[in-house]
């Protein structure tokens, strides 16, 4: 067991993807106590998500690629913890390009860790995903369920960076966090079911399509919610390799996330039209019921604030302005 992590205070960190979606509110977060530099390539992330820090003495910025020869270790000096962010977190995308989540998943995961390695940086906390774990047969599924069998390119891709970390932080003395996430949701979302269905809904206000056949089932979580839970678990598991679900206690479907995105709208007699998919399925690797077990989160001293529901509703009022 390693010990001196103590709080995420008064430390050098370091976060890949930080102009992204859930990280810029990690950087946000962070930035309360800690001094935070951002590698990103800006090739997802936005710019405008980081203008809030540009005058923070304690922000800094290195516009960069992962994949470039040189560049995790010009980001690493001085660096205590990394939180490992950056990928491409389009599921769909595999089944069009094969080698997108190869690269910018499992190659940058690989790259990072080598960079680490050389500049004796040696705590990581990677954003991992609950499609490692396929079509679970146990639902709420656990960490420790198995085997771990993905139906997706980038279910695959996050469980080989899963194993790199696991295998490097054996092999040179690391440690890491490694967080698997129900679907987050929130301001500043840039893709995915709420991003789907109001971007269809302004452009059509009477009719929607939904992928698949309406009834795949999962959790949500808001992303201010996800990002605590990130960090409680990086302030309170001390074990070489700490593995933990993040996500809601409770699931709904994709025709409820309708009805809510609708109401929130101000919509009504809106129209459904299914495409019914690939076997109910919005595509091909999209998991159809997802709820992880979140037991051991919650033992560490974690809970969610708010059900899935919920989380939709308040992320839907925060995207109104964005999408």
């Amino acid at each position: 067991m390693l010990k001196d992590m103590s709080k995420l205070k008064d430390k050098s960190i370091l976060v890949t993807g930080g102009a992204g979606f859930i990280g810029s509110h990690l950087v946000e977060a962070l930035l309360a106590e800690n001094e935070v530099t951002v590698l990103d390539n800006f090739s997802s992330g936005k710019r405008e998500f980081l203008t809030l820090h540009q005058d923070n003495p304690n922000f800094h910025l290195i516009e960069d690629d992962l994949l470039l020869s040189g560049a995790p270790e010009k980001a690493l000096t001085g660096v205590d913890m990394v939180f490992h962010l950056a990928a491409n977190p389009d599921v769909k995308l595999g089944a069009e390009n094969t080698r997108v989540h190869l690269e910018q998943n499992v190659l940058a995961t690989y790259k990072l860790l080598e960079a680490m390695r050389k500049c004796g940086v040696k705590k990581i906390a990677f954003t991992s995903t609950s499609t490692i774990y396929g079509e679970a047969t146990t639902v709420p599924t656990p960490e420790n369920f198995g085997p771990l069998l993905p139906i997706s390119l980038y279910g695959a891709s996050k469980l080989a960076c899963e194993a790199l970390i696991s295998s490097y932080c054996h092999t040179f003395e690391m440690q890491s966090w490694i967080y698997r996430f129900a679907n987050i949701v929130g301001e500043r979302g840039t893709h995915g079911v709420l991003v789907d269905f109001m971007r269809k809904l302004r452009e059509n206000p009477r009719e929607l399509e939904i992928l698949g056949s309406g009834q795949q089932k999962k959790s949500y979580l808001e992303v201010r919610d996800c990002v605590r839970g990130m960090m409680h678990c990086a302030e309170h598991s001390d074990e070489q390799i700490n593995v933990f679900n993040i996500g809601s206690e409770d699931s709904v479907d994709v025709t409820e996330i309708a009805d809510i995105v609708a109401r929130q709208m101000g919509l009504t007699d809106v129209r459904y039209r299914y495409t019914g998919g690939f076997d109910g399925r919005g595509w091909k690797g999209d998991v159809k019921v997802m709820q992880l077990s979140i037991e051991k989160i919650k033992r560490l001293g974690w809970a969610p604030l708010e059900g899935s529901a919920k989380a939709i509703e308040t992320a839907v009022k925060a995207l109104h302005k964005d999408v």
